[in-house]
């Protein structure tokens, strides 16, 4: 992916109709296909300063495919009047330099670290092993195992990465799911035991928490089923997935 940005130095007199040329302009930019996200933002020290971030798919998408296209007919229309406006265009390319502030607490912590993660699977193991469908999936455990799969859990939701470090990482969870020819049913069957487990052991249940939490895990362990088909041939290394609140950030009531 690649990030335009655009500079624009608006009069003050015209920053209104600015902001609403962008707001109709926005519709065409965000159906087009090679637009991944955009954002403008009006300067608060210089309030005359604008800059719009895009997202684009590529470079060539935008300059080729974009700008031949209907949507940016449309969309240059409304902005035509403040091209003059515009102090610098740019593409620039992300870099590995990337993260996020100690405002907005992990997953992890917002659960209550590790031991609530082996809470949480002390009570699903239990209720695993007396179940009829997914029961014979770990009739032969190792009986740390409800600590292994809390360690992963919460270096999944942004906590310490004691399963990178002393359990071998995403191959050794990998090694867990080949061959086993997991179905569908039984993989349904292991989210319903966990969601009641959640509730049990009271992990938060606001909805913000609770829709990230079942986004992991219904992509976790459609991942799993995949990976454990007698015909697969998954990569075989890959860093622990991170998982994080996603489109609603954690709520905190006034």
């Amino acid at each position: 992916m690649i990030v335009e940005y655009i500079r624009y130095r608006v009069p003050a007199e015209r920053c209104d109709d600015f902001e609403a040329a962008y707001a109709r302009a926005a519709v065409p930019l965000a159906t087009a296909p090679q637009c991944v996200e955009y954002e403008l933002t009006r300067c608060v020290d210089e309030p005359e300063s604008y800059i719009l971030r895009i997202v684009w798919t590529s470079a060539d998408d935008h300059l080729t495919g974009f700008r031949n296209s209907e949507n940016f007919t449309a969309f240059f229309a409304e902005i035509r009047p403040y091209v003059e406006q515009i102090e610098e265009m740019r593409h620039y390319r992300r870099t590995a330099v990337v993260g996020t502030g100690g405002s907005v607490p992990t997953m992890d912590d917002w659960a209550g670290g590790t031991e609530a993660f082996e809470r949480l699977t002390e009570v699903f193991y239990r209720e695993v092993l007396k179940d009829e469908l997914v029961g014979p999936l770990f009739a032969h455990m190792d009986r740390d195992h409800p600590k292994y799969v809390a360690m992963w859990l919460s270096e999944v939701f942004g906590g310490p990465t004691r399963y990178t470090d002393g359990r071998g990482g995403y191959h050794h969870m990998l090694s867990k799911h080949l061959g086993r020819a997991i179905t569908e049913r039984q993989r349904r069957r292991w989210v319903e035991l966990l969601l009641d487990a959640a509730d049990e052991v009271e992990l938060p249940h606001d909805p913000e928490f609770r829709a990230a939490f079942l986004g992991y895990i219904e992509w976790g362990t459609r991942i799993a089923l995949a990976n454990s088909q007698p015909d697969a041939h998954p990569i075989q290394q890959a860093p622990v997935p991170h998982w994080g609140w996603g489109v609603a950030p954690p709520y905190v009531g006034a």
